[in-house]
């Protein structure tokens, strides 16, 4: 019979089991799997079974409140692509990282915080950013539906079918077909006050059209989280160059770069294009003078 809540030690491994889920550590991984309770949120329970190694792990903490408490797992920045594209915008009950304790298991958390620590320092896992992902994100293929259109990633090619409340413009083009190597970046938001939520794949630096226009973008206003948009955000995103790369950067002149091939593919035509592309969006006003000089200059290297 399933306990409600307990914490058990096998060697080097600790268990916390309440109704809001379980976690394992076993000295070198921390496994997360969300409670099939009605009260736990629909997304966690979407995201499934998580495996956190230590290095991908700055810290946890046990925070006490007044009917209980919380654990909370911190991650290094840039070690997870989901929370790439969705940390700081989830509240509490749809974060992964988040375990809800009872009054009565206080002690455990304690406990599990304790060996987890412990683990992080005899292992010197440094805490700063990481320069490549840690965990793989969501498994492909994956689908998910929003107001406006249903967007599909099968590791390679993202596919966007409108529904009948999207714009005119979006259902007069048709179904979108983009293919990964075309893609800069991913951009997911979730609804803010009268703001829709949108999941937005960007191809060019930067985009001039609001996200209900945009034909590489779907939308949403009933759902906050929308779904499992942000999974499908972060499939994408985990395929994507790392952020924290050698060589990345935000800035919108080399936002460009992550997806021209590396120096030595050969593929001279695909540079040509970049260079069509940059030179298009120098001229539009997207790219100052500076930003296009750049740009450029990090393609030609690779000719």
């Amino acid at each position: 019979m399933l306990r409600s809540a307990s914490v058990a030690t096998i060697g080097l491994m600790a268990e916390v089991i309440v109704r809001d889920g379980t976690w394992t550590f076993d000295g070198e991984l921390v496994r997360i799997v969300p409670g099939q309770d009605r009260r736990v949120d629909a997304l966690r329970q979407a995201l499934g079974e998580l495996t956190v190694p230590l290095r991908a792990m700055a810290g946890i903490t046990y925070e006490p409140g007044r009917k209980g408490g919380r654990l909370r797992l911190r991650l290094r920045d840039g070690a997870d692509p989901f929370l790439q594209v969705a940390g700081g915008k989830l509240g509490d009950d749809a974060d992964p990282y988040r375990l809800a304790i009872d009054s009565t298991t206080a002690g455990m958390a304690e406990y599990f915080v304790d060996e987890v620590r412990n683990a992080l320092m005899l292992e010197q896992v440094p805490p700063g950013p990481c320069d490549r992902f840690l965990m793989p994100g969501p498994a492909v293929p994956l689908t998910a539906s929003a107001g406006d259109g249903t967007a599909s990633f099968d590791g390679t090619r993202i596919h966007i079918e409108w529904t009948e409340w999207a714009e005119d413009g979006k259902k007069a083009g048709g179904p979108r077909q983009i293919s990964l190597d075309d893609v800069l970046g991913v951009e997911w938001v979730p609804i803010v006050g009268w703001t829709n939520g949108f999941l937005r794949f960007r191809l060019t630096a930067a985009s001039a059209l609001m996200p209900k226009h945009d034909p590489n973008c779907i939308t949403w206003g009933m759902r906050r989280l929308g779904g499992t948009t942000a999974m499908l955000a972060a499939a994408v995103a985990a395929r994507l160059p790392h952020p924290g790369a050698a060589g990345g950067d935000d800035s919108p002149a080399l936002a460009a770069a992550p997806a021209t091939p590396a120096p030595g593919d050969g593929d001279h035509d695909a540079l040509l294009r970049r260079l069509r592309e940059l030179g298009d969006l120098h001229r539009d006003g997207v790219l100052t003078d500076d930003e296009f000089t750049t740009a450029k200059q990090a393609l030609l290297r690779q000719l």
